[in-house]
């Protein structure tokens, strides 16, 4: 099995029993914290299941309706989650600051309260970090929101433990609704961060300044056997880096060895950025313009263009 599938499907079953046991739990107690969590775990679920989708989807070889490819499913999966995070948020809001200012009621079975949480805490954890290690290996931008997802949901149910904790210590109820909206910016924080990742991807915002200085570097191994190179433009679709450019070789040069020197280039690309599709068109040079700068070590000049 597809290892991003296998792991997908981790996330859908671990949120699918968080919510359930949270929202259980909240409603006995009265938390408007760990309701606010219940409610975080349940988007958190949604959110494996679209990406789960997604990943499956992006997964299709190129056809004839997406010739370049599914890739782009998974940052539309991303930012569907972004928008969900916003209206958890919105929601917690909407019942903890009205507490804030009213009072909150009491609170009922602290420690189970702190049990769910820190058990919530840990299997988040564990989940989390197979999903971002997943996402890393194959480059998916679905699985890596949805583990940032659940690596929020880690932090903020930490959060929600020791609010829990402090009520039980304190008996200051007031400390429940303050904890829920804490919870809220952490989701917004989580939210604005997936929602310009992909939508830079679905913008076609170039790749990231390191991965072009990769390029860079690559193209310095062959200068030898060019003259310069230009219109370099990058961008990413989910998985998927595209990369394409134009190689000035010398006008002397046959077909066949502009053709090795765009394939050796084209390979070394691939192998320093994997998951790339990278197209390379080649172009003569034009004497004398380009012979100040050549390091080709040909003699170009008495091949130029004739003369009309």
């Amino acid at each position: 099995m597809d290892p991003k599938i296998k792991v997908a499907r981790l996330s859908i079953i671990s949120n699918t029993l968080l919510t359930a046991g949270k929202l259980a739990v909240g409603l006995l107690m009265g938390s408007v914290s760990v309701l606010s969590e219940a409610i975080h775990s349940g988007l958190d679920l949604l959110a494996a299941i679209i990406a789960f989708l997604s990943v499956r989807q992006s997964g299709k070889p190129a056809d004839e309706l997406h010739r370049y490819g599914h890739g782009k499913f998974e940052n539309l999966a991303a930012i569907i989650e972004a928008l969900l995070i916003v209206g958890a948020a919105v929601g917690i809001l909407w019942h903890a600051v009205p507490k804030l200012f009213h009072g909150q009621g009491e609170i009922e079975a602290l420690g189970l309260g702190m049990a769910v949480m820190g058990i919530s805490g840990a299997v988040n954890w564990f989940v989390s970090n197979k999903l971002m290690k997943v996402a890393k290996e194959t480059g998916s931008p679905a699985l890596e929101a949805d583990a940032w997802h659940l690596r929020t949901d880690v932090y903020t149910s930490l959060g929600v433990l020791a609010g829990i904790a402090l009520i039980k210590l304190t008996g200051k109820t007031i400390i429940d609704p303050l904890i829920g909206i804490g919870v809220t910016l952490l989701i917004l924080k989580a939210a604005y961060d997936l929602l310009h990742d992909s939508m830079s991807s679905i913008l076609d915002a170039k790749l990231p300044q390191e991965e072009e200085e990769t390029i860079h570097k690559v193209l310095t191994r062959y200068q030898n056997r060019f003259v310069n190179y230009h219109k370099l433009r990058t961008r990413k679709a989910g998985p998927q880096r595209h990369v394409d450019l134009h190689i000035v070789v010398p006008r002397c040069n046959t077909i066949l060895e502009a053709h090795r020197l765009c394939d050796d280039v084209e390979n070394d690309l691939k192998e320093a950025l994997p998951r790339s599709n990278v197209l390379i068109h080649s172009e003569p040079c034009e004497p004398p313009e380009h012979c100040e700068n050549c390091r080709a070590g040909c003699d170009c000049k008495s091949s130029g263009p004739k003369e009309k």
